[in-house]
């Protein structure tokens, strides 16, 4: 996998059990694992009604809120809010969390990693014209909000991103270029193997 495509509207789609919201499976490793037996995985979910998030033991989280007014997170019962300007809130899959809608459905942004195997960082990038991103991640996951967004890896093809695309970059790209309209925003997902 050394360059791979994401799309959220080509991705499987999964009701929840509880028909609260939908998943959309951006990517797994390894390929066709559950989520009892995943490495890692990057999904975006819609929202639709409050209630407890599943447990996930042995799991780091991190969740984003793309769009909609936000949540109102309970976590190991300390309130939180969750907004799409604010940046990822990371926690572990084993922690008590429930949500409530601040205001209406919203679609979040999930990246899980199993403990055991891999540690990650996701973060907000909000572009203004054209930056440079140095990474020593094993696999850096791009996931473009709002775009479009222009990815240029050294010695090879540029790639466009619009919203709700991505890439996942596999070991050799530790340099690239991005570039897009002022208010773009990515999110930049590092992942790294454990020892």
């Amino acid at each position: 996998m050394p360059i791979q495509r994401l799309d959220r509207h080509q991705a499987r789609q999964m009701p929840w059990k509880n028909g609260g919201g939908i998943t959309c499976e951006l990517a797994i490793c390894p390929a066709g694992a559950s989520l009892e037996d995943f490495a890692w995985r990057i999904s975006c979910a819609q929202v639709a009604s409050g209630g407890p998030f599943s447990r996930f033991a042995g799991v780091d989280r991190s969740l984003a809120v793309l769009a909609g007014a936000g949540l109102q997170l309970c976590l190991d019962g300390w309130p939180r809010q969750l907004r799409p300007a604010d940046p990822p809130l990371a926690f572990a899959g084993e922690d008590r969390v429930s949500a409530e809608l601040l205001a209406g459905p919203v679609a979040d942004f999930n990246l899980m990693t199993r403990r055991s195997l891999w540690r990650h960082q996701l973060q907000q990038l909000r572009l203004d014209g054209a930056q440079t991103l140095n990474h020593a991640a094993d696999i850096l996951l791009l996931y473009c909000q709002t775009g479009p967004v222009t990815v240029q890896l050294s010695g090879a093809a540029a790639h466009g991103l619009d919203e709700g695309q991505g890439l996942l970059l596999e070991g050799e790209h530790t340099e690239l270029k991005l570039s897009g309209a002022a208010g773009a925003l990515l999110y930049i997902g590092h992942l790294y193997r454990q020892p």
